[in-house]
């Protein structure tokens, strides 16, 4: 092995990293922490915040463990990230954290971004930014100015998860233009950051990070950053976007008509188009995708459904209190029959909806029969709610003209259960190819890209 590169997957559940061999593309090895789920706080009911510190944190841990691996730490030459998409973080002047990251879930903007986008009108949202402001970093941000003028007039920069990471790596505050864009930042006619937005929320267009690409040099390791971590300093960080995009890459999915899916805490279908792709009402939404250029405006449409295994999570430790392994939930989902006995959910229980038009329904459990359904029943039905709530998503999404036949997965997360496989393809009415990937590993690859390892995608 002559040269290595990390990729880190910051999530909200876990953080992992994957070494891989860059002149093989063989995955050396692979990590994750914590080992159980990290916590996402809630101080009021819809909103979920999480401390990024507590993602270095994690960072730190899982490379430390990658790295027993290998005997020569000299040899890891570039670094990836693909983080959570929609998170606000803001730091001052010295770099410190001023409040907890607002992460993607959270719904106390929806008000914000209704009443933005009401101001600015529909159609030109839609037609600049490709989405209304909804509930993504911009209207965060507008929160955060209103409700804690403290904390906002201490604002040296804001940015997305992604974006902290770097900088800790780095000690540069930077950010892409596929960032921007999934905080509803970047207007895609003019091709510039959405200044008008940020004059309607009166947002100081001073707090925007500098842009750099999402493939390329975008900074250097520190030797403080060097030394927490266990590497040498100088590594090129070379590699930034979001989790969706970045699984996209992961897949290869680069071009139209090609779908990745995923299924982690929240569940997402992303689709690419070089057509200008519009949701009037803003239950899917599109975003600069990773081979996103002026010349060549790839986007990336994305439909989030937010209780997916975050359910199955929540079964596990609230009703089950952690007595059976993911594994054992697969296997117990098998042994009832479809359609649960007339069990329905409805998995909504993680915040506003977008494909519900950010209504917040919460969670459901319909037709419960004491004298027939079991623990077992819950599962599959919970299953195939999440399944539904899948198709119900793909129908817009087919509505608007995307065409969904194929869908490429990695064996991650839900996708480990076959039964969900299955009634995913069944359901759905697609083919689902399963591959041998993750985040963290297409972070990697996207590492070497950036770092001129592979020459072309």
């Amino acid at each position: 092995m002559k040269n290595l590169l990390l990729g880190y997957d910051i999530g909200s559940s876990s953080i992992k990293a994957a070494l891989l061999n860059a002149d093989s593309g063989e995955l050396i090895a692979s990590s994750f922490s914590p080992k159980s789920e990290m916590k996402i706080d809630s101080p009021q009911s819809g909103w979920a915040e999480q401390n990024p510190e507590i993602w270095w944190n994690h960072i730190i841990a899982s490379t430390r463990e990658v790295l027993t691996s290998i005997d020569d730490i000299g040899k890891v030459c570039g670094i990836g990230i693909s983080y959570q998409m929609h998170g606000l973080v803001v730091v001052d002047i010295e770099h410190s954290v001023l409040h907890s990251s607002i992460i993607w879930c959270d719904s106390r903007a929806v008000e914000i971004g209704k009443r933005t986008a009401d101001k600015i009108g529909n159609d030109e949202c839609l037609n600049s930014y490709l989405n209304l402001p909804g509930n993504f970093t911009a209207s965060k941000l507008k929160w955060l100015k209103d409700n804690k003028p403290d904390v906002y007039s201490k604002v040296y920069k804001f940015m997305l998860p992604g974006d902290f990471i770097a900088m800790k790596l780095t000690n540069e505050i930077t950010t892409t233009i596929s960032g921007l864009s999934e905080g509803i930042l970047w207007n895609f006619q003019k091709k510039q950051p959405a200044y008008e937005l940020l004059d309607q929320l009166e947002i100081d267009k001073e707090l925007i990070p500098r842009i750099v690409p999402t493939f390329g040099i975008q900074g250097y390791v520190t030797e403080k950053a060097a030394g927490e971590l266990g590497i040498k300093p100088g590594i090129p960080v070379a590699y930034r976007t979001g989790d969706q995009p970045n699984n996209a890459l992961s897949l290869n999915v680069l071009k139209e008509g090609e779908i990745a899916a995923t299924a982690g805490t929240s569940g997402v279908i992303y689709g690419v188009t070089k057509n200008k792709f519009i949701d009037a009402k803003s239950r899917v939404n599109s975003f600069a995708h990773v081979n996103y250029s002026t010349d060549e405006p790839y986007t990336g449409v994305l439909l989030c459904i937010n209780g997916t295994a975050i359910f199955y999570r929540w079964l596990r430790s609230e009703i089950f209190k952690n007595n059976y392994a993911y594994e054992d939930m697969n296997e117990m989902c098998g042994e009832v029959p479809v359609g649960s006995d007339g069990l329905i959910t409805l998995p909504f229980g993680n915040g506003a909806e977008r494909s519900l038009m950010n209504k917040n329904i919460n969670c459901n459990l319909i037709g419960i029969d004491f004298n027939k359904h079991t623990t077992k029943h819950i599962i599959r039905s919970g299953l195939e709610g999440i399944t539904f709530a899948f198709r119900y998503g793909m129908e817009i999404m087919k509505e608007t003209g995307m065409e969904i036949n194929v869908v490429k997965v990695g064996h991650a997360n839900l996708y480990l259960s076959k039964e969900f496989a299955q009634m995913f393809s069944d359901i759905c009415n697609v083919e689902v190819q399963i591959y041998n990937t993750d985040g963290a590993n297409g972070a990697a690859r996207g590492a070497e890209i950036g770092t001129g390892f592979y020459k072309t995608f």
